[in-house]
């Protein structure tokens, strides 16, 4: 499957949870296939999504918070998998879209076809860290990350898209944080 078709996949499951999506075309595949209150693009700041939803996990624990992740923003940011692990936010979920490339500035590659990222969050303390690389398994795996106390890390093996999305994002940051505040009830 490519990233876009993960996405769309990962979309079509999503019920209360604040949806962090990390810089470049996952913003944009997200605000295409559905965009929703809930959803913060970020805009820049490539390799701190894990951060901010880790951040978002500790001041509402009563929310699920998923991280739309990939793997060159992952490896920017690996600090953070450890502290995850060892914070332990009960509802995190962590979902790192491999494609194997920067596809938002031209398709470099990354080095995830050497790194075991998921072998990586599971020494950091995630008690659940899975790899899935079909619909199939990725719609078995997001079930059980939802069953199974966090924080969870779910690698999603995937093709880069033949073309880039359709548009950027169209909200100014100020009005994606202020929507997803009033979402969260969050003054």
């Amino acid at each position: 499957m490519t990233t876009r078709e993960a996405i769309g996949l990962i979309a079509g499951q999503l019920k209360d949870e604040v949806v962090i999506c990390t810089t470049g075309y996952t913003c944009r595949d997200m605000q295409g296939c559905a965009d929703r209150p809930g959803n913060f693009y970020m805009i820049g700041s490539m390799g701190l999504a894990a951060s901010l939803g880790l951040g978002i996990a500790l001041s509402r624990p009563d929310r699920p918070v998923v991280v739309l992740d990939g793997d060159g923003s992952i490896m920017m940011g690996l600090g953070t998998l450890p502290m995850i692990g060892a914070i332990r936010p009960q509802r995190l979920i962590h979902v790192v879209l491999d494609n194997g490339v920067y596809a938002s500035t031209g398709n470099q590659p990354t080095y995830s076809d050497k790194i075991r990222l998921e072998a990586l969050a599971s020494v950091s303390g995630y008690p659940l860290a899975r790899r899935v690389g079909d619909p199939e398994s990725l719609a078995r795996a997001w079930e059980q990350v939802h069953e199974e106390p966090g924080p969870a890390f779910l690698l999603v093996q995937c093709r880069p898209d033949a073309d880039p999305p359709k548009e950027r994002v169209r909200l100014e940051p100020e009005k994606i944080t202020n929507r997803l505040k009033e979402w969260m009830d969050v003054s």
